[in-house]
């Protein structure tokens, strides 16, 4: 092999260290910035219960009996609903955050919020707050005594229970569907997409709140009426905004039997 070839395969040899060099340099660069993902920006902690929110809305829609608003200010942005209200895109509104419902799902919707504030009242930029619960729900720690006058005894439906049984039993009852009839004392429509009532049958004692239960229920009743309320207990159900219920029936199938 004479000189010029040897000087030929020591020059290929060479080139191809430097490019087997360059790829490994290459690869190596290619897998360090594959492992670096640029870092996600932080979300945005949520404001506290029990303050308000000021901003502006940017986007809206109305669900049922409900009117739902995303509202942005200071690169925050939260979701709310009130009871329907007139709103824009763009109007600057205040919301009391009195009730957080986080994981909550809109069957109107069809739609998932991983937190929201349901309102008594939204409220624009100056307006004077309304209270946050409809006026007359009981600003209460466990199923609120309804003021005025005890009820007369009103008799029990056949294989039902009293107001003061369910008081009485309800660690036992928890889970179980029962019914109980009695006088309504208080409606409250369309809170947190449900109707609010209390029940009184004469029995229990107004010095501890057992005379009173809470029911939800998708009925409309007027107070006064003699209703017949069938659903599942449900005990130690906190709701936020000290609004909590030792015991109270969930969605209860309600017949209105009279009215006063």
């Amino acid at each position: 092999m004479n000189i010029r070839n040897l000087t030929l395969i020591a020059l290929a040899a060479a080139l191809a260290a430097g490019n087997a060099c360059t790829n490994e340099k290459a690869t190596t660069n290619d897998t360090a910035t594959t492992a670096q993902p640029p870092n996600a920006p932080a979300a945005a902690p949520q404001p506290a219960a029990g303050t308000t929110f000021a901003g502006k809305v940017v986007e809206t829609m109305d669900a049922g009996t409900y009117t739902y608003v995303r509202v942005a200010a200071g690169g925050r942005e939260i979701w709310a609903a009130s009871s329907h209200f007139a709103v824009a895109v763009g109007d600057e509104v205040v919301v009391p955050l009195d009730m957080p419902m986080e994981n909550f799902h809109s069957d109107t919707l069809n739609r998932d919020f991983p937190v929201i504030y349901f309102a008594g009242a939204i409220t624009r930029e100056g307006e004077a707050r309304p209270p946050v619960m409809p006026p007359g729900h009981p600003p209460i720690a466990g199923a609120a005594s309804h003021g005025g006058a005890p009820v007369a005894a009103v008799e029990p439906v056949p294989g039902g229970l009293t107001v003061a049984e369910i008081w009485a039993g309800r660690v036992s009852l928890a889970g179980s569907t029962v019914s109980v009839r009695g006088r309504v004392v208080k409606f409250n429509p369309g809170i947190m997409g449900t109707n609010w009532l209390h029940l009184q049958d004469g029995s229990g004692s107004p010095a501890n709140g057992t005379h009173d239960l809470a029911v939800t229920t998708p009925a409309n009743v007027k107070v006064g009426d003699v209703v017949t309320a069938t659903g599942p207990v449900a005990v130690d159900q906190d709701f936020g905004a000290g609004y909590t219920y030792p015991v109270i029936i969930r969605e209860a199938a309600v017949v209105a039997e009279s009215a006063l």
